[in-house]
């Protein structure tokens, strides 16, 4: 897998470092369908991202107390961190 994994969720765009995830898992419990820990306990992209509300969505980002998430809007602008 490669060090980051990224997706575009409803007008956001998403980005997991998986150089700097280290698995505290708050992003899971704000949004746990958008996100999830592989086997490496490391957050990737759950089972419905395209569920998760656009401000929780952004809130469980947030929340990486490593900055391991970052999210743009559609203007390209960086929102977290």
């Amino acid at each position: 897998m490669s060090e980051y994994e990224e997706r575009r969720i409803g007008s956001l765009k998403v980005r997991i470092d998986r150089t700097l995830c280290v698995g505290f898992g708050d992003c899971i419990e704000h949004a746990p369908e958008a996100f999830r820990l592989d086997e490496e306990d490391i957050a990737v992209f759950g089972s419905d991202p395209q569920a998760t509300e656009r401000e929780r969505l952004v809130q469980a980002c947030d929340l990486c107390p490593v900055d391991a998430l970052v999210v743009w809007d559609e203007n390209g602008d960086q929102l977290v961190p």
